[in-house]
């Protein structure tokens, strides 16, 4: 579990257009994540 103040772990993930996207291509800027469930599964 992460702490406040904590730096984020690097991960890459798929993109809408299936292209790899890593959090390190945004250092320095702000972001914002927004994890959703894909359609018809628990969560």
């Amino acid at each position: 579990m992460l702490k406040v103040g904590s730096k984020a772990p690097d991960f890459t993930l798929l993109d809408q257009d299936g292209n790899d996207v890593s959090l390190a291509n945004f250092k320095g800027q702000k972001v914002v994540l927004w994890f959703f469930p894909k359609a018809n599964t628990p969560g």
